[in-house]
């Protein structure tokens, strides 16, 4: 238990490290166009150009890698992540920086998806969501304690002292992977055509699309909760990273609360935290009005990744043999949610709407992925042989 205890942490850590480095770079605009002679918006492509590599890395890196031990493939992840980011470090320009950021980003998804088959594999019966969660905090902790510091480092250091630290706890991350978790090797029979079968799998494309529709009503008011909270509630600027911390906050209560529910009650989870994001965002309309109600909203808000643990549950379920690539590719359905909830908030806000308006986009968002999670209970009513039965216990 102890030596289990161990390997949970690491992979924590590793997640730690990627979150850091995701969010990182968006409190650093400023700093990097100054420094690499661009406008701030041009700066801003970096951020398209990680989770580009996000989307593209983790179909891509599950079917070349299918036969990989588990360990070897996670320590492998690691140290491209780390690579990535000490390469940022020290990109001369424009060009260069985005180029690295994609690559970066390739070892997000399928990173995130083998540790959850891991942390699911060694877990007691009856708390696979429960271990998913686990090595999710480790990234939900990256919002309220990796990415303050790493801004603080680059605000002070520049913003290359930040992609330094994150390729720093990436290497300890790899090494304590290599020293804590055991020598998992691939299923048998494991390829890369089998990996390939789950984009024939109906409930795996049904569940990705509740990941990259419904989740994106948070990314619709997250994206704009700075500007939103300063001209609408008249927050001061120096309350915005008490607002953030709170939002950071209510991702760690989520992730704890969701996965173990899911243990409970897995579909229930899901239809539920949908529900709960339809409510919470759309108060966020009338609550944007006070800058209290308004931060304890935006905490309430960040509960809503509750819904990740249950996901990555529910893709494991009905993945079939393709364990690696549905996993991954869960990963891919939440930074095409990240993209689509900013695209669609922006666009509101661009039609005069207000800015108040992406809590409505949001509800909408949240709206239609319970739409798809509808679709695909009478999906598995028809087709009830198709979804695997009660508790499955994966091997790594």
């Amino acid at each position: 238990m102890a030596h289990t205890g161990r390997a949970m942490l690491a992979l924590g850590i590793g997640a730690f490290a990627i979150g850091t480095g995701e969010f990182v770079i968006m409190g650093l605009l400023p700093e990097v166009a100054a420094d690499i002679g661009v406008t701030i918006p041009q700066a801003g492509h970096v951020i398209s150009a990680y989770a580009l590599g996000v989307v593209i890395g983790a179909p891509v890196l599950a079917v070349a890698a299918a036969t990989w031990g588990r360990r070897t493939l996670l320590v492998a992840l690691m140290l491209a992540f780390a690579f990535g980011n000490f390469a940022s470090a020290a990109a001369p320009g424009y060009a260069s920086l985005n180029l690295l950021r994609f690559m970066a980003g390739m070892p997000h998804g399928t990173y995130f998806g083998v540790a959850a088959l891991v942390a699911a594999a060694l877990a007691a019966p009856g708390q696979r969501a429960r271990a998913i969660g686990l090595v999710m905090t480790g990234l939900t902790l990256a919002t309220l304690l990796g990415v303050p510091l790493a801004a603080w480092l680059g605000q002070h250091f520049g913003w290359r002292a930040a992609f330094v630290l994150v390729g720093a706890i990436a290497l300890l991350a790899a090494g304590l992977i290599q020293h804590t978790l055991p020598a998992l090797p691939a299923p048998a029979g494991a390829s890369p055509l089998r990996e390939l079968g789950a984009l024939r799998n109906k409930q795996v494309w049904l569940t990705l699309g509740i990941s990259a529709i419904g989740f994106g009503g948070l990314f619709s008011v997250f994206s704009y909760v700075k500007p939103t909270m300063i001209e609408v509630a008249g927050l001061p600027l120096a309350g915005v990273p008490v607002v953030l911390a709170l939002f950071g906050l209510g991702m760690v209560v989520g992730n704890v609360l969701g996965s173990r529910l899911a243990d409970r009650a897995l579909m229930p989870t899901v239809g539920g935290m949908l529900v709960w994001s339809i409510v919470v965002l759309l108060a966020y309309v009338f609550t944007a009005q006070s800058v209290v109600l308004g931060s304890i909203n935006i905490f309430l808000i960040g509960t809503t990744v509750a819904i990740g643990p249950a996901l990555q549950l529910r893709l494991m379920d009905v993945a079939g043999e393709a364990q690696v690539m549905a996993a991954a590719l869960n990963h891919s359905a939440f930074n095409v949610a990240n993209a689509l909830g900013a695209w669609l908030g922006g666009l509101a806000i661009a039609a005069g709407l207000g800015w108040t308006a992406t809590g409505w986009v949001g509800a909408l968002l949240a709206l239609a992925g319970l739409g798809v999670f509808a679709w695909a209970l009478a999906d598995m009513r028809q087709r009830p042989m198709a979804v695997r039965k009660g508790p499955v216990r994966v091997t790594p």
